[in-house]
């Protein structure tokens, strides 16, 4: 899914004296206070961090006296969705006029009507509501499925995201992707002595040493931020 960044960050804690005996405790209690809320700053939601002090020392802060900074090196999973991203949520309401839909069980989203492609159609069966597609009788969306949708806007502040599902690659993932398994282009391979013009086999596989790079979480890009918070 797309919208998720880390950034490396340096954080610089506003502590007051009275937590000076128990720093870690204070420092612990302001990045907790940074998750799961829109920061500016970091032009994300924060999702997860870990941090470590950049130094042992802390400072009187000059002007805000008697508070001490303490510096921090953060590391923080930011969710930030832009628009025409990909997001992937589940679904909580079908009906005639939207799809609702949460995101990391944090972010609502809704889909309306006119941001459906003409190949679905909404029908209710036993008091069920369904988005089905009449292209793909498979092709179901219904509450607790799995939804691929396009991002056309979203509020920060409230964390609401308008979604499209205009877009042929959007709509139930489990379906998406075994439609995507069914188009792969298949492998065959053929055996010594087959009655197949060696023309047409493949050259032999030469043997050689390769390094292989292994990478986790591709789609995560690393930014460096600084950031100042006070602790109350």
């Amino acid at each position: 899914m797309e919208g998720l960044k880390t950034a490396e960050t340096e954080i610089v804690v506003h502590a007051h004296p009275s937590q000076s005996n128990k720093v870690h405790q204070a420092l612990k209690q302001e990045m907790t206070s940074l998750l799961f809320k829109y920061n500016e700053a970091l032009d994300g939601v924060v999702l997860a961090h870990s941090m470590e002090l950049a130094s042992p020392d802390a400072k009187i802060i000059s002007g805000v006296v008697p508070y001490f900074g303490v510096r921090l090196a953060a590391k923080l999973l930011l969710f930030s969705p832009k628009k025409d991203m990909l997001l992937e949520g589940k679904v909580e309401k079908v009906s005639q006029n939207i799809i609702n839909i949460v995101v990391l069980g944090l972010c609502s989203a809704t889909v309306s009507a006119d941001d459906i492609r003409g190949e679905f159609d909404f029908k209710t069966k036993d008091g069920e509501e369904t988005c089905y597609s009449t292209r793909h009788k498979s092709h179901k969306i219904r509450v607790g499925t799995i939804l691929r949708f396009l991002v056309k806007s979203w509020d920060a502040e409230t964390l609401i995201i308008s979604g499209s599902m205009v877009p042929k690659h959007t709509g139930c993932i489990r379906w998406l992707e075994l439609k995507s398994k069914q188009h792969a282009t298949p492998i065959r391979f053929y055996s010594q002595g087959s009655d197949v013009d060696s023309d047409f086999l493949p050259p032999p596989l030469k043997k050689h040493r390769s390094k292989v790079r292994v990478v986790v979480f591709p789609y995560l890009k690393a930014y460096k931020i600084d950031l100042v918070i006070v602790a109350q």
